[in-house]
């Protein structure tokens, strides 16, 4: 019983002990190891710590797959942006304070989500935001609709 339990007095980088094989199957199908050297690789990491090889499947992992697609997301949203702007008839002037006003909707809409009323003075002031989101929403529409006048009359 006591060979059972053996010191634990290894560095990190050193190798954990071999695991007996379990049910037919080789330690090589229970861990990930590198190819090059055998070692295993280290949670999350993206290179073998022993040799430096990448890990097997790591463009998966790669750190510049999340630009890729963010680029992708942008570009999908420009794509819309430029479909929605063409489908309402809109030049980008006018499209730009349809946003505005549409934000300033969302703004007026959160306000009541992000506050909450406790006593009449919060209702009130919580009440002032309000008007003051719809009063931007307003002027953002009234702007938009007078430069797509323009545009249409010049």
């Amino acid at each position: 019983m006591a060979d059972a339990a053996q010191p634990a007095q290894h560095e990190f980088w050193r190798p954990p002990m071999q695991s007996p094989v379990l049910d037919g199957a080789s330690h090589s199908d229970l861990v990930e190891a590198c190819d090059s050297c055998g070692t295993e690789f280290i949670v999350g990491s993206r290179y073998c710590h022993t040799c430096g090889a990448r890990r097997p499947g790591g463009s998966a992992r790669d750190s510049r797959a999340w630009l890729k697609v963010a680029v992708d997301g942008m570009k999908v949203a420009a794509m819309s942006a430029a479909s929605l702007r063409g489908a309402l008839g809109l030049p980008v002037a006018a499209f730009a304070a349809f946003l505005a006003g549409v934000a300033c909707v969302v703004g007026a809409l959160g306000v009541g989500v992000i506050f909450s009323a406790r006593t009449v003075l919060d209702w009130q002031a919580v009440q002032m935001w309000r008007i003051e989101w719809l009063l931007g929403a307003v002027a953002m529409f009234t702007a938009g609709c007078l430069l797509k006048s323009s545009r249409n009359s010049g």
